[in-house]
């Protein structure tokens, strides 16, 4: 398994025109937080900084920031953006996940 993050060309394009609209940013942070009934979930933000508890990756020219303690539930995951009837967004293709909730909104890995 790749030891990186990726981005699909339509999460990039989405991620593009969010990171224009910030003048701080200096890529993407992607992160995981304990939440929800599965155990986890995303967190996705603009990275305003890099620190030395920080990983970098950079896929389709943008840089992805991932913390280390993040790291393990995400690694070889592919981020993609998708559209559903009225609904858009981040969908996370995550190789790490076992379980997911019945929302889709948490998620546990092995």
């Amino acid at each position: 398994m790749k030891r990186e993050i990726t981005l699909s060309e339509a999460a990039a394009t989405h991620v593009r025109r969010i990171l224009a609209a910030d003048p701080g940013a200096i890529g993407l942070r992607v992160g995981v937080r304990p939440a929800g009934c599965s155990g986890h979930t995303y967190h996705v933000e603009p990275a305003r900084e890099a620190g030395e508890q920080d990983e970098s990756f950079e896929s389709r020219g943008i840089r992805i920031v991932v913390d280390r303690d993040s790291l393990p539930f995400l690694v070889g995951t592919e981020i993609d953006y998708v559209r559903e009837g009225l609904n858009a967004g981040l969908r996370f293709n995550n190789p790490n996940v076992a379980a997911t909730c019945g929302c889709g909104e948490s998620f546990s890995v092995s």
